[in-house]
């Protein structure tokens, strides 16, 4: 595997013998100061380019970067719909075969975002035209303080699709009850995880992406509680973590409200709860 010192000189050479490379910004977890090390940290690279055209006539430019062992360009292809908006950038996402990893974005010098990452650091700048930078840190990371509002919404998007869940695990489909409960239940439970964390926190704390650093911040009881939520393909146990789930969210929505001195009523999230158990109740006695 190419050392940091190669990968980041192979970087920066590549850019300065190419003319049309105007700038060049890193960002990501190579310049938070929070994070540790690992072999598995991308090289997270802008380009400032005078135009992406030249760039994207022939893709096999980005060979000189080593040997790919798979690349995927994400604005180039159309998954879901509305997926991005095309022409203002390009992103080379290469994983290559010696371990390491470059997410290359080209941004034309007129489209580059005015306010840049707060993890960022400008590596080169030809024209002495990029903004200057404070010092990265995670200010753009943090999680924010959740309106009443906020609370209330995440509250019922919870309850309202553990329905679903009900629905799926008491008709037996199986694809139906993992999506609702790994889609948007889930969602909801780690958005409120991650506001009880950042109320812990004072609201300086960055969660990670997905809830990655759950594990560090959570005390151990309650790590454990997150991790029985998730199941297998048993539908009996994926009635106890639907169950878990409801249990941690009451908990800790209760914290959250605590802190942040919010008052609401917990008649509906009661009353759906309650619903739950009858559904597994009378599926229970049709098995």
């Amino acid at each position: 595997m190419r050392s940091d010192k190669e990968m980041m000189q192979l970087i920066l050479s590549v850019a300065e013998k190419t003319s049309s490379v105007r700038g060049v910004i890193m960002n990501g977890s190579r310049v938070n100061p929070k994070v540790s090390p690992d072999p598995f940290q991308d090289y997270d690279i802008v380009y400032v380019v005078t135009e992406l055209s030249p760039f994207l006539a022939d893709h096999s430019w980005v060979d000189v970067f080593g040997k790919r062992l798979i690349m995927q360009m994400p604005d180039d292809i159309q998954l879901y719909p509305g997926d991005h908006e095309q022409g203002y950038k390009f992103s080379y996402l290469i994983q290559f075969m010696d371990g390491n990893r470059i997410d290359l974005t080209l941004y034309p010098e007129n489209y580059l975002p005015k306010k840049l990452d707060s993890l960022s650091v400008v590596l080169m700048d030809k024209d002495n035209k990029l903004p200057e930078l404070l010092a990265p840190d995670e200010r753009d990371y943090l999680v924010k303080k959740p309106s009443y509002d906020d609370i209330k919404h995440c509250t019922n998007e919870f309850w309202w699709v553990s329905t679903y869940v009900a629905k799926g695990l008491a008709r037996q489909q199986f694809p139906y009850a993992k999506e609702m409960m790994e889609g948007p239940v889930r969602k909801m439970l780690k958005r409120m995880i991650s506001w009880y964390i950042g109320a812990n926190n004072n609201f300086q704390v960055n969660v990670g992406t997905a809830g990655k650093y759950f594990e560090y911040f959570l005390a151990a009881d309650v790590w454990k509680d997150y991790k029985s939520t998730y199941a297998d393909g048993d539908y009996h146990n994926m009635w106890k973590a639907l169950f878990q789930m409801c249990e941690l969210f009451i908990v800790i929505k209760r914290e959250v409200t605590s802190y942040l001195d919010y008052t609401y009523s917990e008649l509906e999230e009661t009353r759906v709860y309650e619903y739950l158990k009858r559904v597994f109740n009378k599926s229970a006695q049709q098995d």
